[in-house]
């Protein structure tokens, strides 16, 4: 089985220059459709798991669920993530579960909706790092506070958004407060605030730099080269996404997602990892309801995912090509987790220094 560390992972992808999408997963079929697309291209994955996905399945489910995956694609190294991890319990009860990488998102405070002093995340995000490096597990921080430019507000999604009004001070990474959250935390990735947000209202129109602000990523990277960037809040919404759902009786409003020209020039910017669940979303569920649609007789739930899945699998290989990560699982030797553990404590994987370990 290829279950990989992020940590190596991200290293491979600095190396090689390419950037890897992490796909949130909930249930059997997205992961299905999902090792399908990535066997089909040679790509390795981010399989993640929000804390609300934790909830609907199951900690053991889930964890089983990714080592069948793995058995069935054995060449495809998978990372299974922690998605935004609100305290040191839930980090830590996902590396006892088998998850190989945790975030800590010390942005907010435990309730994940109250914004947390610079202090606490530095604090809450070292202990993390901390305890999931003694046993060579990889750690994702955040810095600065997801949410719209236009609107000056997050959108809650399975239990994570901040509440209230937010300044831009809040909404936009600080480049020099980035050097220093890395140096003193440890991680191993660090999501940055550039104007992205959760869920399918991204924004209001095609963003510009008004509203998505690159040059962050673009400022970070010069400051930190050898730091693996995150972008979350990162599905495109795609307007054919859109169609199909509205064309089977939905009712999404216009919306406009983070084009994939803008993440191809975050990934060339040391953008490393790209999460991506709405549009995984979108593309199971249209079909879904095209299915419900033009065979309104039909109640077997097979007639109903197999076009979902199929849907979500073009969606998923897009990404992977687009990406540059279609090609690399087979470049890739996955380390265990105890060689890594031994790594972090020889200093050889300290933040500041990219060892990418490629075959």
């Amino acid at each position: 089985m290829a279950l990989i560390t992020l940590r190596q992972l991200l290293d491979h992808a600095a190396e090689h220059g390419y950037g890897v999408p992490a796909f949130n997963i909930n249930n059997m079929e997205q992961g299905l459709a999902i090792l399908r697309a990535a066997q089909a291209v040679d790509a390795p994955v981010i399989l993640q798991a929000s804390r609300g996905a934790r909830r609907y399945a199951g900690d053991i489910m889930l964890r089983h669920m990714v080592t069948a995956l793995a058995e069935m694609h054995p060449a495809i190294p998978i990372c299974l993530h922690q998605d935004h991890g609100n305290d040191e319990a839930t980090c830590l009860s996902a590396i006892r579960h088998g998850f190989t990488s945790v975030m800590m998102d010390g942005s907010l405070l435990p309730d994940m909706k109250t914004v947390a002093s610079y202090d606490y995340n530095v604090d809450i995000t070292r202990r993390v790092a901390d305890a999931a490096h003694w046993v060579g597990a990889s750690v994702e921080g955040e810095l600065g506070v997801l949410g719209s430019l236009e609107t000056g507000e997050a959108a809650p999604e399975d239990g994570s958004g901040a509440e209230g009004r937010l300044d831009e001070s809040q909404l936009l990474t600080d480049p020099d407060q980035a050097v220093d959250f890395v140096t003193r935390t440890g991680v191993d990735a660090l999501a940055i605030a550039m104007g992205t947000s959760h869920g399918a209202y991204k924004f209001s129109r095609k963003p510009d730099g008004a509203i998505l602000a690159m040059h962050v990523i673009e400022e970070i990277h010069a400051r930190l080269p050898d730091t693996h960037l995150v972008m979350h809040g990162s599905s495109s919404v795609p307007q054919a996404l859109q169609d199909l759902i509205n064309g089977a009786g939905g009712e999404m409003p216009q919306t406009w997602g983070v084009p994939v020209e803008e993440i191809e020039r975050g990934i060339r910017h040391g953008v490393r990892k790209v999460n991506i669940d709405t549009d995984c979303r979108m593309a199971m569920t249209g079909q879904m309801r095209k299915a419900a649609r033009d065979n309104p007789r039909e109640f077997d739930p097979r007639k109903f995912m197999i076009p979902a899945m199929k849907e979500l699998e073009a969606l998923v290989r897009d990404r992977l090509e687009r990406f540059g990560t279609a090609g690399k699982a087979s470049r890739i030797r996955v380390i265990a987790m105890d060689e890594m553990a031994r790594r972090y404590a020889g200093g050889t994987l300290s933040p500041a220094v990219t060892a990418a370990r490629a075959a």
